[in-house]
């Protein structure tokens, strides 16, 4: 199965449809790092990042990671870590992925540019949480009753693709 976002507004799994937002300036194929745009095309999933002190029992077939203080995201597009997990405690540019916002509460990885990772095409493009349905950076977010049903439904062969 599939996750398909039919529009920018509307990510789609099965019978369900859920609302979500993407980069404030909608879709590409041609990802640039930091140009606040989503990337176009079907990319694997990975595991689920998640805060257990936000979250209660999560039920989902992917492989959990809890989130802890010293974890980012590295976005330093002259960095060998670059769209790799971190230890925040490198000499590298990254993404905090422990937050005061409840954005990444819960967030999974889609597999773009990580395999073969091509400098300044693009990193940190996530599933994650919103509250008010604000564009992103890049990613895609839903809510988060949202996601714990579509944690319920997917597991590590499902793709999403991006059209």
């Amino acid at each position: 199965m599939r996750i398909i976002l039919k529009n920018k507004e509307t990510l789609l799994y099965d019978d369900f449809t859920f609302k979500c937002c993407v980069g404030k300036k909608g879709l590409t194929k041609k990802k640039i790092e930091g140009d606040q745009k989503t990337p176009r095309g079907t990319f694997s999933l990975g595991p689920l990042y998640y805060r257990p002190e936000r979250n209660s029992e999560i039920l989902t077939k992917l492989k959990k990671i809890e989130i802890k203080k010293d974890m980012g995201w590295c976005d330093d597009v002259k960095s060998s870590f670059y769209n790799k997990l971190i230890n925040i405690k490198q000499k590298v540019r990254h993404e905090k992925l422990y937050r005061n916002s409840n954005h990444y509460d819960l967030l999974i990885p889609i597999n773009y540019n990580c395999h073969n990772t091509k400098q300044n095409k693009g990193s940190a493009i996530f599933l994650h949480l919103t509250r008010n349905f604000k564009k992103t950076l890049g990613c895609i977010a839903i809510k988060k009753k949202d996601m714990l049903i579509l944690l319920k439904l997917i597991n590590k062969k499902t793709k999403i693709k991006i059209c």
